[in-house]
């Protein structure tokens, strides 16, 4: 006999709310209907937002980096410039990237 031919009870955990009784509850991004709302129908838009992110990966990715590599460190520059000339971008675009990518 098999485990779906027993009628044995089957956890749903969606089947109950926060109290632990049973009822629909709420979808995160839902805005107060029991209907999850669809990707498409947010509104998003590759605004100066999304300009801004792109400048700062640049900076990030190719300005930093060719800093870094025609300006060879010193005696004194070491510290400087391997260990805080790539933190700082590296820094900026983990701020912006969340910034730009959460909607008020």
């Amino acid at each position: 006999m098999s485990s779906s031919d027993d009628g044995g009870y089957v956890h749903d955990p969606a089947a109950f709310d926060t109290d632990g009784e049973q009822g629909a509850e709420e979808p995160a991004g839902g805005g107060g209907s029991l209907e999850p709302t669809h990707p498409d129908a947010v509104d998003r838009e590759f605004d100066w937002r999304g300009w801004l992110l792109v400048g700062v990966i640049v900076f990030a990715f190719i300005i930093a980096p060719l800093a870094i590599y025609l300006v060879p460190p010193g005696a004194d520059g070491y510290r400087f410039a391997l260990l805080i000339l790539p933190l700082a971008p590296a820094l900026l675009l983990a701020v912006t990237a969340v910034w730009a990518t959460t909607r008020p």
